[in-house]
Order: structure tokens, then sequence, then C-alpha cells
């Protein structure tokens, strides 16, 4: 079955269940903890945000790379919280991603953007997940020219 990308969803569906995720990215400059190479403090602090925005936390892997810098996520039923920090520059790069609607990525955003100090934060928000309809017996392998191919090979 092909399936053209500007195919609206059936009016039945709202265009609320039309989407399957959420993202915000967040950039967070000049930030002035003198914690951003600490990693059991960044660690506690994303694993914070993610318990402030009502997440169920599943795991969190964190590593601290020399001379300097920390990347982390804290993988939560509903997807993750991911950070990337260049103390050096005082500047850390985050993802939060949900799949749900319990998990309050505001209150994630906030709560880091306080806690890390920074006097300069950019957010981001991004649906993803948009084309994908209910119903649809067999998933876009991928989207090209506009044209979606739910082909396989049998």
């Amino acid at each position: 079955m092909t399936r053209n990308a500007t195919t609206s969803a059936p009016s039945t569906e709202s265009a609320e269940h039309a989407m399957l995720g959420s993202q915000v990215v967040l950039d967070l400059y000049e930030c002035e903890t003198g914690h951003l190479d600490d990693l059991a403090w960044v660690k506690t602090t994303v694993v914070n945000a993610a318990r402030a925005a009502g997440a169920t936390i599943v795991e969190a892997v964190f590593h601290k790379f020399a001379p300097w810098g920390i990347s982390g996520v804290v993988v939560i039923a509903e997807s993750h919280l991911a950070i990337h920090i260049w103390p050096e520059n005082r500047y850390a790069a985050i993802d939060v991603f949900t799949c749900g609607k319990n998990v309050q990525m505001d209150v994630a955003s906030a709560f880091l953007t306080r806690e890390f100090r920074s006097k300069r934060s950019v957010q981001r928000r991004f649906t993803r997940g948009d084309h994908v309809s209910a119903g649809h017996d067999k998933s876009p392998i991928f989207e090209h020219s506009g044209q979606w191919s739910g082909n396989r090979s049998a």
C-alpha cells in the first residue's frame, strides 16, 4: 500500500491522537552552577527533573569524559531525558521526549533551567509520529519525496 504523506488522518481521529510523542529540545547557555562537570550532581539533577515532571524512571546511565564533559540518559517508561554537557562552554544540550500525556515536559525544562542556573535558555517543541494513523496495517519503511511506502517483502 502506498500512502501520500499529505493524506490527513480520518476525521474521527482527533489531532491529539494523530501524534505518537512530544519532544522538547532545550539549550542551556551561560550555566552558572559549579557542578557542570560533577557526574553525581548531574545524574541526581536530571533524575529529579524526571521525577518533578511525573515520569516513571526505568534506568539512569551517565558517563564522564576526560578531561571534561558529561553525557547521560534517564530512561523513563514514557521515553527519555538526555543531556550532553560542555562545561568549558558553560553549555548543556537537553532532550526531553515523551510518548505519554502524564509527563509535564515544561516542569522538567523549568527545573533543569533553574538548577543549572542558566542565564539564557532556548526551548523548541516538536511533535513526533504525526503521519502515523490508527488501523494502518503496515508500517512505513521510509519517507521520500512525499511518498510513504508501506510495502514490505513477504
